[in-house]
C-alpha cells in the first residue's frame, strides 16, 4: 500500500488537478514574485542555498584530480537537473509566505514532515537516474570524438573546444543532447515538487500534472526553461558564487510558477493576473 501511497497519493486515486493557461507575462510574473520572495529575507536564504556552489566546486575538483576534465561542464550543466530536488525548501518558504506565516529559514525543513515525502524521494531519485543517463552519456560522447584519452589540461582542452571541427562537433551534438534531458525535466518536473508540497497527489500525477502543463502552455514554459538556464549560467560563471542567490529566487519564481498554472481546489487563490 505504501508504493501504491507514492504513486497515486493520499486520495488512493490519480488525481487530475485543473489547470489555467498563462502567458509570457505570467511566467515574468511568477520571476518577479520570486525575487520578492527571496528579499524579504535574503540572508537566510543564502545560507540555505550555499551547497549549491559548495558542491559545485566539489565536482569541479573531483573532475580535475580524477582525469576527468571533459566531464566538468557536463557535472555542471548536469547538476542543474537535480535542482527541482534541491529547492523544495525554498518552496516551502514560499507556501509559508503567502499564507502569512513564519518564513524563517529553519521552516525550509518542514517539508520533512509532508505526507507526500515517498512521493517526493521518488521523483527525486528519478532526476538522479537522468543525471546519471546524462554524465555516461556525455562521457560516451567525447570517447567518441576523442578515444579514451582524458584532456591533459583545463585551458588546452577548452581551445581544442573552441578551435577544431571535432571540438565544436563536441559543442554542437553535447549541447543538442543536454537540451533533450533538460526538456525531459522541465516536462515532467516543472511544477511537481510545488504540486506535492501543496496537494498530496502522488508521484504519477505530479509528473503527469506538470507534462500537461508544458502541453498546455508550450512557448511560456519554454520562456522558464530558457530563463532557468540563463541564470544558472550567469550565477555559475564567478566560481558558483552567483547561485546563492540565482537558485533561491528560481525555487522561489517556480512556486508562484505552480499557482499561476494549477487551480486550487477551493478556487480561491489569485488569478495570474492578481498575482
Amino acid at each position: 500500500m505504501t508504493s501504491f501511497h507514492v504513486i497515486a497519493g493520499a486520495q488512493k486515486t490519480v488525481a487530475h488537478p485543473r489547470l489555467r493557461t498563462i502567458d509570457f507575462a505570467d511566467v515574468l510574473g511568477a520571476l518577479r514574485s520570486g525575487v520578492e520572495d527571496f528579499w524579504d529575507k535574503p540572508s537566510h536564504y543564502v545560507f540555505l542555498c550555499l551547497i549549491y556552489p559548495i558542491v559545485g566546486v566539489i565536482l569541479i575538483t573531483w573532475a580535475s584530480s580524477g582525469n576527468a576534465l571533459q566531464l566538468i561542464f557536463p557535472l555542471i550543466a548536469g547538476f542543474a537537473l537535480l535542482g527541482p530536488f534541491a529547492a523544495i525548501g525554498l518552496y516551502e518558504i514560499s507556501r509559508r509566505r503567502e499564507r502569512g506565516m513564519d518564513t524563517s529559514w529553519r521552516h525550509a525543513f518542514d517539508v520533512r514532515k509532508s505526507a507526500a515525502i515517498p512521493s517526493m524521494v521518488a521523483i527525486g531519485i528519478m532526476l538522479l537516474g537522468i543525471f546519471l543517463v546524462w554524465i555516461f552519456t556525455a562521457q560516451g560522447l567525447y570517447r567518441w570524438l576523442y578515444g579514451d584519452s582524458a584532456p591533459a589540461s583545463l585551458i588546452g582542452f577548452i581551445q581544442e573546444v573552441l578551435t577544431t571541427q571535432r571540438g565544436w562537433t563536441l559543442l554542437l551534438v553535447g549541447n543538442l543532447v543536454g537540451f533533450i534531458f533538460a526538456l525531459i525535466v522541465l516536462s515532467t518536473t516543472s511544477i511537481a515538487f510545488p504540486l506535492l508540497l501543496d496537494r498530496d497527489v502522488g508521484a504519477y500525477a505530479a509528473i503527469e500534472t506538470s507534462v500537461r502543463v508544458m502541453q498546455a502552455n508550450p512557448l511560456p514554459m519554454l520562456l522558464w526553461g530558457f530563463i532557468v538556464a540563463a541564470l544558472l549560467v550567469i550565477g555559475s560563471l564567478p566560481l558558483f558564487v552567483g547561485l546563492a542567490v540565482v537558485i533561491p529566487v528560481l525555487g522561489h519564481a517556480t512556486w508562484h510558477l505552480y499557482r499561476k498554472t494549477v487551480i486550487s481546489p477551493t478556487g480561491k487563490e489569485k488569478t495570474p493576473a492578481q498575482s
